[in-house]
């Protein structure tokens, strides 16, 4: 019997694996005999296995397939995975069974599967793929077709049960032929991006009756009608992936409920434009739903429904961001094989420990990851959780949680993600609160009020992937040694943290794996070591006290923020690295010193730049015109000298640029308006910039802040300045200025966040804007040179909140509609040649608060209101022909009198009755009376014919009159 059994297994192993059955059955079978100690059962069973194999069909693969095959290799390039190497056309590759990724019927050689699944294969698929009508698994997932439409003939394979065209770069309609494929159970469009959609409609999709796996996702379905009612037509349907579609809310109706699959285990809707539509589908059915994630849609205002705690075979629910409000129901308690639940970013509120003590009713054996961040609202402290055993993964940063850390946490032994951020939390942290977390890999404490007290010599039981403990302060104030018996983190942020002392050299030495650091805002001394970086993102060391010069690694990061610190040496470190993937690179605030490199060509990713406050000299360099995605350029407080190069006109992203406090003597170039159309600052103060403003700068519609100060430009203000078209409207969208800019690290990709920060003269005061710097529209052209009048142009910037036009050698008054900017906060018109008198409407700027008319030729009374007479005396002062209040010198009747009637005068809304109104009014008169009593006067035969015409004017009246007379009735 025993034999027996072996034979019959024999003969099953051969029939699956003809292959590599004879090596394998041989060595088992003697393996096996050996054992049993009978040398005749051996050599019987070895002549059987010889038998079988004998008598075994061998059939190599149809000649049409290998054709077929032949013909798709032709039309693809490119395979980096070499898995077409084998498919050839010689007699030692001729049986196609035998290539890679293809799998063949033993009995018919037909071939049945076609597996060429991240090959990076480009070009396109032969239409002589349909010869392979036994074909039922094709996978050309992760390759790249370059856009090319989904091939129709698709639709020919009829034997097709798995279609994977996933991540291909397809583009294009989705072909409706694949309703054809009446036996497919796996079908995968996935990823190819929105450039992939199908028509109008879903109508080929009822076809696919026994379709089990449906993914879609990041294809196009904005405008298909009618998406639900097709799904639902799927009864036989497990998975259905719709992720990132752009669907539309569906239309409900009691049909699409009642008709929806009931065998769906695992549905994901997510980053669509849902509604809470969709709740009405998912009620009182789907009872065998494991999976469900409806995470990035549109939920505002909506609760979680009651009926989620009726799908009892729940084991994922996600619902992250979707502003959904109130607390989870009570019903929560019966999800008793809930192992991962996030509801983070929404609006949810209530006391933690009442979600909490609803989920312990029943998931407290089974819940694993429990994520409630980014709500705000969640408020109350920390309850103990021990009683969740399973518990490894639990997030509540960013909500309303105060009160101290539970020691007991240190007893929850599977923990391996703590996320407690940007709470109110507060307390000492001690080793008793890790005391048995051996697998913890993630922990975030920051911005809270926390000590973190552990003795010097402690060993923690973890070893740590990511550390935040921003604001955290450290005790004593040292850099944490027990940071030493990490070997495996690759983020660190323990910045804002009270260390003041040196950086030890073990540090550094860690440094190898690391993906993030930031150490910033404390007071760290040293040099920086012997770092080595194989693949970082991001280093921030800026507001410490590091010195020494800057190691050329540090180049090879994405982001590298060394600002505020005492470095010092020449910037020749940037020209260490060719193509570099700096898109940050701050090193603000430093003692660098030298000629700046020339080596910008090789710093095409760079986004911001920031090397102001530093000891830099000689001309800016001409490669960095080659800056091309450079979007903030600050290169202010330095030496620099000369001309600006041409080349910063290929800098067309730029819309913050700073060359104030240098050297550099030129006029200011036309291009800067006609070539940086997304200029939002410009500042050039403190330069020796000359000759006048050219006209360009007026293209600069986006232009916020305009300064240039101090510098040695003359002639006019230009009347097209009204064409700054953001200072024209008031107030602002944002109250900040900010850049996102993308990040790589191997294959992945971060978006980052900026905000810009400007040094602004503001009242007589050099200060910074950053929380508020999209608020501030000003122009700052004082001490220049500029002559002629204020262009009136200038009170169309109704939106200017700072105007400032001091210390120049402007002529002429004050335009009489200056009241129409009503959003100036700052007004500064000192020290220049202007005279006539304050327009009234000037008094009607509500929200100034800083006014400087003084040492100008001012005359008159100054014009009452709320406003004016608030500022001191030396607002007005140096100019003495000025009185009434707040100056001690008050006005006689005369000065009142004329003062009124001007007033009146200026006050006129569209400027019109002015001086130069009166003298047009008496040429005009002068003129009209000449001009006919002269010709009478001259002119004899004007004259007979004008008194002609009077004589024969007055008797025709006087008879008109009579007759008129005679036919009215006596009245006596």
């Amino acid at each position: 019997m025993y034999f027996i059994s072996f034979a019959c297994m024999l003969t099953f192993v051969l029939y699956i694996f003809p292959k590599e059955f004879p090596l394998f059955v041989l060595i088992i079978t003697v393996a096996n005999m050996v054992e049993a100690r009978c040398c005749f059962r051996l050599l019987y069973a070895i002549l059987v296995v010889l038998l079988l194999h004998m008598s075994s069909p061998c059939v190599g693969c149809s000649e049409r397939d290998r054709q077929a095959l032949l013909a798709l290799k032709q039309g693809l390039v490119g395979d980096d995975g070499d898995r077409l190497l084998s498919w050839g056309r010689d007699a030692q590759n001729k049986d196609c069974c035998q290539w890679d990724g293809v799998y063949c019927n033993n009995q018919t050689g037909h071939v049945v599967k076609l597996d060429l699944g991240d090959q990076s294969l480009q070009g396109k698929i032969s239409p002589k793929l349909v010869h392979l009508q036994h074909l039922e698994y094709l996978n050309l997932s992760y390759n790249n077709f370059n856009g090319s439409k989904i091939p129709d003939f698709i639709g020919s394979m009829s034997n097709l049960r798995h279609l994977d065209l996933s991540s291909a770069n397809f583009g294009g309609e989705i072909p409706y032929q694949l309703e054809n494929l009446t036996h497919l159970q796996y079908l995968d469009l996935s990823f190819n991006g929105y450039s992939v959609y199908p028509a109008k409609n879903l109508n080929w999709l009822p076809n696919l009756s026994g379709l089990k796996h449906l993914d879609l996702t990041s294809t196009n379905l904005s405008d298909v009608v009618g998406w639900l009612e097709a799904v639902n037509t799927l009864p036989k349907l497990r998975n259905l992936i719709l992720q990132g579609c752009n669907l539309p809310p569906p239309i409900i109706s009691s049909v699409s409920v009642m008709n929806s699959s009931k065998s769906l285990v695992r549905v994901d809707l997510s980053y669509n434009n849902l509604d809470s539509s969709i709740f009405q589908w998912l009620s009182g059915t789907h009872t065998n739903l494991v999976y469900l994630d409806l995470s990035g849609n549109n939920f505002s205002g909506s609760s979680i429904p009651d009926y989620f705690g009726n799908m009892s075979s729940l084991a994922y629910l996600d619902l992250y961001d979707n502003q959904l409000e109130g607390g989870i129901p009570n019903s929560f308690a019966k999800l008793c094989r809930l192992r991962e639940l996030d509801l983070g970013s929404n609006s949810l509120s209530g006391q933690l420990s009442d979600f909490v003590e609803t989920l312990s009713k029943c998931a407290q054996k089974t819940l694993e990851s429990l994520r409630l961040s980014y709500n705000h609202d969640i408020s109350g402290s920390l309850p103990d959780l021990t009683n969740f055993l399973s518990l490894k993964h639990l997030f509540l940063e960013k909500n309303n949680l105060s009160g101290r850390i539970p020691e007991s946490i240190g007893q929850m032994s599977k923990l391996e993600t703590i996320a407690f951020g940007w709470n109110s939390l507060e307390g000492v942290i001690s080793e008793t609160h890790f005391s048995k977390l051996s697998k913890l890999s993630y922990l975030s404490l920051s911005s809270n009020s926390l000590l973190l007290n552990f003795s010097f010599d402690w060993i923690p039981p973890f070893q740590l992937r990511d550390i935040s403990l921003k604001s955290c302060k450290m005790w004593p104030s040292t850099f944490p040694k027990w940071l030493q018996t990490q070997k495996n983190y690759t983020w660190l942020d323990i910045s804002d943290a009270g260390i003041s002392n040196t950086i030890p050299s073990w540090f550094w030495d860690l440094s190898q794996k690391l993906e993030m650091m930031d150490i910033s805002h404390n007071q760290l001394r040293g040099t920086v070591g012997n770092i080595r970086l194989e693949f970082a993102r991001s280093l921030n060391l800026s507001w410490n006290q590091l010195q020494g010069p800057i190691p050329s690694i540090l180049s090879k990061a994405s982001v590298l923020d060394l600002s505020h610190n005492n470095f010092s040496g020449a910037a020749s470190f940037l020209c260490a690295t060719k193509d570099s993937n700096l898109t940050f690179l701050d090193l603000s605030s430093n003692h660098v010193s030298g000629e700046l490199p020339d080596c910008w060509i090789h710093f095409k990713k760079l986004v911001i730049l920031d090397l102001s406050n530093n000891s830099l000299f000689g001309k800016i360099p001409t490669t960095m015109g080659h800056l091309f995605n450079i979007e903030t350029l600050k290169l202010s407080n330095n030496r620099f000298v000369g001309e600006l190069p041409s080349q910063l006109k290929n800098c067309t992203k730029l819309t913050l640029f700073d060359l104030g406090e240098n050297n550099l003597s030129c006029s200011i170039p036309e291009w800067l308006g006609a070539s940086l159309p997304n200029l939002t600052i410009l500042i050039l103060r403190g330069n020796q910039f000359y000759k006048s403003i050219p006209h360009q700068l007026c293209h600069l519609t986006r232009v916020q802040i305009l300064d240039l100060s101090m510098n040695n430009i003359s002639g006019t203000i230009p009347k097209c300045l009204n064409n700054l078209i953001v200072l024209a409207y008031k107030g602002n969208s944002s109250r900040i200025i900010q850049h996102s800019y993308m990040t790589q690290l191997g294959k992945i990709h971060y978006i980052e966040n900026y905000e810009d920060e400007a040094s602004l003269t503001w009242k007589g005061v050099r200060s910074k804007y950053k929380s508020i710097l999209g608020l501030v529209k000003s122009i700052d052209l004082s001490s220049n040179k500029l002559t002629g009048e204020i262009p009136s142009e200038i009170t169309n910037l109704v939106g200017l909140v700072s105007l400032n036009l001091s210390r120049n050698k402007l002529t002429g008054q004050i335009p009489p509609r200056i009241g129409m900017l009503q959003e100036l906060d700052f007004l500064d018109l000192s020290r220049n040649h202007i005279n006539g008198r304050i327009p009234n409407s000037l008094s009607r700027i509500d929200r100034i608060g800083s006014l400087d008319l003084s040492e100008n030729n001012l005359s008159g009374k100054i014009p009452t209101g709320t406003q004016l007479q608030s500022f001191g005396p030396s607002s007005y002062g140096g100019n003495p022909l000025l009185c009434g209040l707040p100056l001690l010198r008050t006005c006689d009747e005369e000065e009142k009198g004329q003062g009124q009637t001007m007033l009146v005068n200026q006050d006129d809304k569209d400027g019109l009755i002015s001086q130069g109104f009166y003298i047009s009014l008496g040429l005009g008169f002068a003129v009209g009376f000449w001009g006919v009593f002269g010709t009478l006067l001259f002119n004899r035969s004007c004259r007979y014919t004008y008194f002609n015409f009077w004589t024969c004017f007055t008797d025709w009246l006087y008879v008109k009159a009579e007759i008129i007379r005679q036919r009215m009735p006596n009245t006596r």
